[in-house]
C-alpha cells in the first residue's frame, strides 16, 4: 500500500457547522492540505495533546493511552484509508507482543491518539485525490454556462469563474473548510 505521510497543519473553527471544527492535515513536503470536519470535543482533545496540557482528570484519549501503556500495546501509525461521502475512515495500527492488529477508529480519535503516541499519520493517494486541496496547483477546467449547479452546499448558485475566486480568497484566508465545499461543487460540475 502507497502511503502519504501527513502533518497537523492546525485546527479552525467550522464557519458552516455551528459547535463544528476544520482539521487541517497536510502532505508532508507539498501544499496540499485535508480539511477533516470534527467536533468541539475532539477538537479540544487534540489542542489539548498538541499544546502539551495536562489535565487534572484524564481525557478520554489519555485514559486509552495509559491503558495500553499499562498492557504494552503500542500505537505505531494511523492510517486514514478511505472517504465516502463526505466521511474519513482511519484505522490504528497497534503493537503488542510483536503481534499487529488493525483496529477501526474514527479519524478524529485516531488522530487524537496518534498525537499521545507520537506516531506517524499517513493516508493514502486516493483519499487525497478525493478530498484533498492543493493550493499550489488548482486545475480547473474552464466555466461552462450549460453546467449543472449542485444544491448540496450553499455555493451552487456561483458561477464556475465566480467559484474559482472564492476558492482562491478561501485558500489564501487559509478558510480550508470553505475551500473543500467549493472544490466540492467545482468538481461536482467537471
Amino acid at each position: 500500500m502507497i502511503k502519504k505521510l501527513l502533518e497537523i497543519i492546525g485546527i479552525t473553527y467550522s464557519h458552516s457547522q455551528s459547535g463544528a471544527y476544520a482539521l487541517i492535515l497536510g502532505e508532508k513536503g507539498s501544499k496540499t492540505r485535508l480539511p477533516i470536519i470534527i467536533g468541539s470535543a475532539e477538537a479540544q482533545s487534540i489542542a489539548i495533546a498538541m499544546d502539551h496540557i495536562e489535565n487534572r482528570r484524564p481525557l478520554t484519549h489519555d485514559l486509552f493511552k495509559t491503558f495500553a501503556d499499562n498492557y504494552g500495546i503500542s500505537l505505531t501509525e494511523v492510517i486514514i484509508n478511505h472517504f465516502k461521502e463526505g466521511i474519513f475512515y482511519s484505522t490504528l495500527v497497534t503493537k503488542s507482543n510483536d503481534k499487529e492488529c488493525l483496529i477501526d477508529a474514527r479519524t478524529s480519535d485516531a488522530i487524537a491518539l496518534a498525537i499521545r503516541f507520537k506516531c506517524p499519520i499517513y493516508t493514502v493517494p486516493q483519499v487525497l485525490e478525493d478530498a484533498g486541496i492543493d493550493i499550489d496547483d488548482l486545475d480547473l477546467e474552464e466555466d461552462n454556462e450549460d453546467e449543472m449547479a449542485s444544491t448540496d452546499n450553499e455555493y451552487y448558485a456561483f458561477s464556475t469563474e465566480e467559484l474559482r475566486k472564492l476558492l482562491d480568497e478561501a485558500i489564501e484566508n487559509e478558510d480550508y473548510e470553505s475551500a473543500s465545499l467549493i472544490r466540492d461543487e467545482i468538481k461536482h460540475r467537471k
